[in-house]
């Protein structure tokens, strides 16, 4: 038997977080190892715990984005699944680019959120697909000039050692981080560079520091 989906779930109406809570835990793969009801709530529990997955409410006190955003920052292993009501597609991208891996709709039955957390947990994204043709329309609109603009602090460190020829493990002794993480932060950069494998970012990190040097871009 593998080991349970180990996660953390925020949302501000006790009755429904009950509920939901209590639907998570009928299953043998699935432990809620925290509840919180505001994104101050989440963002500790996440630190606390670190858990595999947090499932958060965009709409709670304290902004479920802001959580969002805490909780990849913090705990980068983690993946984070927005369960909302909203369908304004401002709020998916926001959602997205805050760290997310999921946006769902609180409409979808127990069954249809329990697969999305295990896939999410195995490593794929899901957008509700209500909202997913607006939003592959969004992808489709014109890149930003800067392809490397998008990258965190931290992803910027992670892609400069990766393209001097460093390994994960390297890369982890070098900035103190898990080699998981690494690997976390190389999935992330391979996705918003649009690239995939670690020689296209290297050249395309390399190509766009040619054109940065007079800037004095670190």
């Amino acid at each position: 038997m593998t080991d349970a989906i180990r996660l953390i779930v925020a949302d501000d109406h006790p009755l429904f977080l009950e509920g939901l809570v209590h639907s998570l835990q009928a299953n043998v793969d699935v432990m809620v190892i925290g509840q919180a009801a505001d994104a101050a709530g989440a963002s500790r529990l996440a630190r606390e715990h670190l858990p595999d997955l947090a499932l958060l409410d965009i709409k709670m006190p304290g902004d479920g984005l802001q959580a969002a955003r805490e909780i990849a920052a913090a705990c980068p292993t983690t993946r984070i699944v927005m369960l909302t009501v909203s369908e304004d597609e401002d709020d998916v991208l926001a959602a997205l680019k805050a760290g997310a891996s999921a946006y769902v709709l609180k409409g979808i039955s127990a069954r249809e959120l329990l697969s999305v957390i295990r896939k999410v947990y195995a490593g794929e994204v899901y957008i509700a697909p209500a909202l997913a043709m607006r939003i592959l329309h969004e992808m489709a609109a014109p890149r930003p000039a800067d392809p490397l603009g998008e990258l965190t602090g931290r992803e910027h460190d992670v892609l400069e050692l990766a393209s001097a020829g460093l390994g994960n493990f390297e890369i982890g002794r070098r900035l103190h981080l898990a080699e998981k993480t690494v690997k976390h932060y190389m999935t992330n950069i391979l996705a918003k560079l649009h690239v995939r494998s670690r020689l296209e970012a290297a050249l395309l990190a390399q190509k766009a520091g040619r054109g940065q040097e007079s800037t004095g871009r670190r």
